[in-house]
């Protein structure tokens, strides 16, 4: 490999989302791809994404990958399903690095899954987008679809409320309208949602449900190695968590997927 390749290839991977959510991303690709250096931004203090304009969004997305281009990263992961819907086909083709959005792929791979009737549980602007019905119907018309928004289970992670039984209420509630659909999957259309499998699972199979997190990976290991970009040096990468605001908040939360040991508040 010769010089400028290695320098493209040890150049860090951004990963991005309005709060905790997006380590169920993260803490799957640091373990399958230990080597590449990562960053990570927590848009904090605009959670949660799910009840903001496409507008705004977009706008976040923006400040968020324009922080990006300053660290000089060689690709960014929208690890967040509200910003893949709302702004991802607005800001892909504005900057030089890889930008890679959870929905897109992931669909395709789902779609060819076998199942013929999908749930969806996601935010209400992810919903109110209908990509996820619009990208598996992209890749198997003859597919049955119901898309339900679940307002306050971002908030249910992010404060940290899993035991609460008013929660557990909410929960419960949405699968109840998701059931008379009668689905044979039901794909966590929100990076935010695994974390609350406990509960899922007490009211339904654990086996319904599809966390995107792990297709994804997946797909941008391949698609790293496709472009020649993976970090091989066999090093334990770096890496850095950044949040827009509460960043002991974060820390805490955190926990249930993985162990942030430094968080730097950056306002951007």
């Amino acid at each position: 490999m010769n010089t400028a390749n290695h320098n493209l290839n040890s150049k860090p991977i951004g990963f991005f989302d309005s709060g905790v959510g997006g380590l169920s991303v993260y803490a799957r690709f640091k373990d399958i791809l230990p080597s590449e250096n990562t960053l990570y931004f927590g848009d904090t203090i605009h959670l949660p994404y799910g009840n903001k304009s496409k507008n705004e969004l977009i706008s976040f997305a923006r400040s968020i990958l324009n922080f990006y281009k300053t660290k000089d990263v060689k690709a960014v992961v929208i690890a967040c399903n509200t910003s893949s819907a709302q702004a991802y086909e607005t800001v892909k083709d504005e900057y030089e690095f890889k930008i890679y959005p959870i929905i897109q792929p992931c669909t395709q791979i789902i779609a060819s899954g076998g199942a013929k009737r999908i749930g969806v549980f996601a935010t209400e602007a992810t919903v109110k987008s209908g990509v996820y019905t619009k990208e598996l119907l992209k890749h198997n018309h003859t597919l049955l679809i119901k898309e339900i928004a679940c307002p306050n289970w971002v908030n249910i992670v992010e404060s940290g409320k899993y035991k609460n039984d008013a929660s557990a209420d909410d929960i419960k509630q949405h699968l109840t309208e998701m059931s008379e659909f009668r689905p044979e999957k039901i794909i966590l259309g929100c990076t935010h949602y695994p974390y609350l499998m406990n509960i899922l699972s007490k009211f339904a199979d654990k086996e319904l449900f599809i966390d995107p997190a792990e297709i994804f990976v997946k797909y941008i290991k391949e698609d790293l190695k496709k472009s020649q970009l993976l970090n091989t040096n066999g090093i334990k990468g770096d890496e850095e968590i950044f949040v827009s605001s509460c960043p002991e908040s974060f820390k805490e939360h955190s926990k249930i997927f993985y162990n942030v040991k430094n968080v730097t508040l950056c306002k951007i």
